[in-house]
């Protein structure tokens, strides 16, 4: 009901993500290229000036969207957090609360990136994870003191019908939206996507190709508190939107889960529903549904996703919206808002006063350290290869600079309009799956093979956007009308029951995973599914397009390798033997010193050995020839997702205290001794080529 499931759990895709960092895949080769850009590197690959600048758009359009919802997010996150009114007024003037966060945030994310660019964001975003960890430390501390593992949480997460576990992996089947299919399309994108957002953010920051390898392994180490957090987080409210605990009794926390339900409902129902007289009556109505405890003990009564303590409330709300295109829509939007902003309307009543102000605080760093980089990648992206590709002579470093700082605030102001009428009508993670696949569907290709193929060309590449982006950008078209426009043209030309047999027919061969069914109120294609789609097309056109008109490529000559060696040094070639073997396939060069090594063999140990073989692997068999109980599952989780990670997350919060500290002060001594040149900024001219 929260959005939360197995496909969202970071311990299933975290080893490949690891495993990809220890070889450096993409991201060492990406380094030799020395390119600023993606748009830099795909002109000079592809030999084509207007197909830079069309993915740049698509790629460019696709982030801004999905990450324009961010302040709309936490916008409201702060509004349902702190109990704030939709509307203030200031000078006589009823004035939405929403508008006035917005900008708010975007102003604030804006004046970060003015003075400094990329270097501004490196050492707030810095500044900003040395403070986070001690307020994870506390907010994990008041939910362990709250809330019992064996008496609150545990039961209340055993307590699903057969197919939809939030614990047992295997159990899983009937999870319509985040399931294994999910999982396995998560897995698939993080190798064939692993170059499309590259050069941006912090791909190009390393001093050398080998210390940006190695960021990239210490990423691994780097999310472990704050991980722990927000899966506990995730887990308190299903807890406490459930227990009967909670029910009836307020004296842990002073309000019931009934209240939060019909405080939830009468909040989202003045956002979502625009008819005052409708907004009133739905109101009304929720005001009077009876106060319900569910009974764990009951075993022929258990929570599902379709079934469970809320069903109630949003199915009155829909009976009362009505079923037309309009009340479709409109109850599209109330579900949506009711189950994400359930979180923090929950946390504003339960947490007390200094707790919920660090709470609000962390909130405030995260989203600022979040919208201020996006807002800069995505400026970066504009004048780099949309731009600058077009400009007939150099651009002074002045000019260029000054270019940057006005396009931040027109994707400042771009954010802002997005934000101001986005419409929720689905969970977060669907939305930015289909929204990033507007151009992840087609980008796979085109990066991936464009470092480590010979035969990759243009024509591969326009058939991996055309088909790839322009599958997603169908699937999202679909998605957001929906509702309101393409299923009442279905009904009126009476074709609903001919496509809903053709969709069961064509689904039926993965069934449980993937069910596709005619539905009034959402497209029956998941976000994940036309991500796939899009995926599987992209691939298969670029490698279709790039053999019929195959030309090999000189791939050296992108590299700066042999003969277009440069003077700088080349990558440490070793020959493999017995005793290099496993250092090889872990990724480990004679680059590395004994520290890294030392850092490598430890990633390599609990993100594969420990995460995959043991604790994958070794319960897969083992549940094979012996199934294990429930609350055996209640054991493996405990230890597996909080006990284990909240250890290497305290070893790594003051790892990463010492060195972030002594790495920022690093950072200004190189910035001092650094040689420019103003010539390499990401133009390219003919004798480039």
């Amino acid at each position: 009901q929260t959005g939360c499931g197995p496909a969202n759990c970071p311990n299933n895709t975290a080893p490949i993500g690891t495993v990809l960092a220890l070889t450096g895949l993409c991201t060492s080769r990406w380094r030799e290229t020395k390119c600023l850009s993606k748009g830099q590197f795909i002109e000079l690959r592809y030999g084509s000036r207007s197909f830079r600048f069309i993915t740049a758009f698509v790629s460019t359009m696709a982030e801004m969207v999905t990450n324009a919802i961010g302040p709309a997010i936490a916008t409201n996150f702060f509004i349902y957090f702190l109990g704030l009114p939709h509307e203030v007024m200031i000078c006589g003037i009823n004035l939405p609360c929403y508008a006035i966060i917005v900008v708010m945030c975007l102003t604030l994310a804006a004046l970060v990136i003015w003075p400094g660019g990329r270097v501004s964001l490196l050492v707030t975003d810095s500044i900003q994870g040395l403070m986070s960890y001690p307020i994870f430390v506390v907010i994990i501390g008041f939910v362990i003191l709250k809330f019992s593992w064996n008496v609150d949480l545990a039961p209340i997460l055993l307590d699903r019908v057969e197919g939809e576990s939030f614990l047992n992996p295997y159990d899983i089947a009937k999870l319509r939206d985040f399931n294994l299919f999910a999982l396995i399309v998560n897995l698939v994108s993080a190798v064939i996507n692993r170059a499309s957002w590259i050069g941006n953010d912090t791909s190009n920051s390393g001093r050398t190709p080998h210390e940006q390898k190695m960021a990239g392994i210490l990423g691994s180490f780097r999310n472990g508190f704050s991980m722990i957090m927000m899966i506990l987080i995730g887990i308190i409210t299903v807890v406490f939107m459930n227990s009967p605990e909670f029910a009836f009794n307020k004296d842990r926390f002073g309000v019931t889960n009934n209240d939060m339900r019909k405080i939830l409902s009468e909040r989202v129902a003045g956002e979502a529903i625009t008819d005052p007289e409708v907004r009133s009556k739905v109101i009304e109505t929720v005001r009077a549904i009876p106060d319900k405890a569910h009974d764990t003990h009951d075993r022929n009564i258990l929570l599902s996703q379709n079934d469970n303590l809320d069903t109630r409330y949003l199915d009155i709300v829909r009976n009362e919206l009505g079923d037309t295109p309009e009340g479709r829509h409109s109850f599209q939007k109330f579900r949506s808002l009711y189950n994400q902003m359930m979180m923090p309307t929950m946390m504003g009543k339960i947490l007390p006063v200094g707790v919920m102000g660090l709470f609000c605080v962390l909130m405030v760093m995260l989203l600022v350290s979040t919208d201020d980089s996006r807002i800069f990648n995505a400026a970066g992206c504009i004048i780099q290869d949309m731009v600058l590709p077009f400009l007939k002579k150099p651009l002074d470093p002045k000019t260029h600079m000054v270019l940057l700082r006005w396009c931040t605030v027109g994707v400042s102001l771009f954010f802002l309009v997005v934000a101001l009428f986005f419409s929720q009508l689905d969970y977060i993670n669907m939305f930015t799956t289909i929204m990033c696949a507007f151009w992840l569907g087609g980008a796979g290709p085109i990066m991936v093979f464009g470092l480590y193929s010979r035969f990759g060309n243009l024509t591969g590449a326009w058939c991996a956007i055309i088909f790839g982006s322009g599958t997603s950008l169908f699937g999202l078209i679909m998605q957001r009308n929906w509702a309101l426009s393409v299923y009442p043209f279905l009904e009126k030309m009476g074709w609903v029951e001919s496509l809903d047999s053709f969709l069961v027919t064509i689904s039926a061969p993965f069934n449980p995973w993937v069910q596709w069914a005619m539905d009034p109120v959402k497209f029956p294609i998941n976000s994940y599914e036309i991500y796939f789609i899009s995926m599987v097309l992209s691939v298969g056109g670029y490698i279709i397009g790039s053999y019929l008109t195959y030309k090999p490529y000189n791939l050296d000559k992108l590299l700066h390798r042999g003969e277009y060696a440069d003077g700088e040094e080349q990558p440490i070639k070793e020959k493999w033997t017995l005793r290099n073997a496993f250092s090889k396939i872990i990724g480990i060069t004679p680059e590395y010193t004994r520290g890294d090594k030392v850092i490598a063999y430890s990633v390599f140990g609990y993100s594969v050995v420990y995460s995959v073989l043991i604790i994958f692997v070794a319960i897969v068999i083992w549940n094979l020839f012996d199934p294990w109980p429930k609350n055996w599952w209640t054991v493996k989780f405990y230890i597996t997702t909080l006990l284990i990670p909240g250890i290497v997350g305290l070893i790594s919060t003051v790892w990463f205290l010492i060195g972030g500290i002594h790495d920022a002060r690093q950072l200004f001594i190189d910035l001092e001794k650094r040689v420019e040149d103003p010539d390499d900024n990401g133009q390219i001219f003919a004798d480039d080529k």
